[in-house]
């Protein structure tokens, strides 16, 4: 699990969010802040699910088609290594 949190998708978002909040008691509600919510809320999804398709594929599965590792699973597929 160490692998998937320390990853620079996820470590990126947690930057992020923690400057969001910083910054969210100095400066009333506006559209502009709550764009930068939804941004940093995609960006969260995108790397968690990025993080889901590494796992799903070092343990031999298949990606889906629009993933950004598809095609490249046998780069983390290693077949000694699975445990279950």
């Amino acid at each position: 699990m160490r692998k998937y949190v320390a990853g620079t998708g996820i470590v990126g978002a947690a930057v992020s969010g923690i400057s969001l909040l910083r910054g969210a008691n100095d400066q009333p509600f506006t559209w502009r802040v709550a764009l930068q919510w939804v941004s940093w809320g995609i960006t969260f999804a995108l790397a968690i699910g990025t993080m889901l398709d590494i796992r799903a594929a070092s343990r031999g599965r298949r990606v889906a088609p629009d993933s950004p590792i598809h095609g490249k699973e046998s780069r983390y597929f290693k077949p000694g290594a699975v445990k279950r």
